[in-house]
């Protein structure tokens, strides 16, 4: 087998939340190029099968299922549908996340809290227990790869909160924890740990805030925001043979801010 051959991903299923936007439209589509077919889960039907299309334009069969996985009970049965209705799923992102509003911990109501840590790491939590249990099942081995942040090993300035890096640091502990347990059964799990990449949220955010987000671009040694597609060749690596003996790992893709 060649090295490109390697990062080949036919006959696989990919199961991936947050599916339909940004970042995760983008290691779906990447997946789909290296031979994946996709299950797509989001919450608004109009932009999931618009990112379906793409898949499918690529020559590759893509699902759509529309829940809002923030909801434990929601969570759940998407993942009791997609395993129902597409038999088996080789590949897992856990990659829906996000912080939603600035509030000082002093000031942060405790269904706030909630609500980010829902979203942020218990959708992690019954997505990779149940995908993950049935990888186990069958014994064909299997991928999980979290999309957690940077956020989860620094404390980022000017915002208020912090239910989002305490939820990122869990996605991050998780994986290792996870990875330890299941690596005997052949089942890698890692973490890819972005840094400030343009999508919506930090688009809305910019806007809002443009003197902070100066100050964050000033501190990328890189120079730049990072750009959505760049996560898709990370996530075909973690995905493919190519990593069968990383496991455990947090990868941080930050165009180094947090090298200072």
């Amino acid at each position: 087998m060649s090295v490109l051959d390697q990062f080949r991903l036919d006959g696989k299923r990919l199961l991936i939340t947050g599916g339909s936007r940004g970042l995760g439209r983008e290691m779906a589509l990447a997946i789909a190029q290296a031979g994946a077919d996709v299950v797509l889960v989001a919450r608004d039907p109009e932009p999931l099968e618009e990112t379906a299309e793409a898949i499918r334009a690529l020559g590759r069969q893509a699902a759509t299922i529309a829940a809002d996985v923030s909801r434990p009970q929601a969570c759940q049965q998407v993942c009791e549908t997609a395993l129902a209705d597409h038999g088996h799923i080789d590949i897992l992102i856990n990659n829906v996340g996000g912080r939603r509003f600035n509030i000082p911990t002093a000031e942060l109501p405790l269904e706030k809290w909630e609500e980010i840590i829902h979203l942020n790491l218990t959708s992690t939590f019954v997505c990779t227990k149940m995908i993950g249990a049935a990888m186990l099942k069958r014994r064909r081995g299997g991928r999980v790869i979290n999309i957690a942040s940077m956020s989860g090993m620094i404390v980022n300035r000017g915002i208020g909160g912090r239910t989002y890096e305490t939820s990122k640091a869990a996605v991050i502990h998780f994986t290792k924890a996870t990875a330890a347990d299941w690596a005997p059964h052949g089942i890698t799990v890692n973490a890819i740990c972005p840094g400030f990449f343009m999508t919506e949220p930090n688009r809305r955010w910019a806007r809002e805030h443009p003197r902070l987000f100066e100050m964050y671009k000033e501190q990328i040694p890189a120079g730049e925001f990072g750009h959505a597609e760049d996560l898709g060749p990370l996530a075909v690596y973690l995905a493919s043979d190519a990593a069968r003996y990383v496991t455990g790992a947090n990868i941080v893709i930050d165009g180094g801010y947090t090298l200072w």
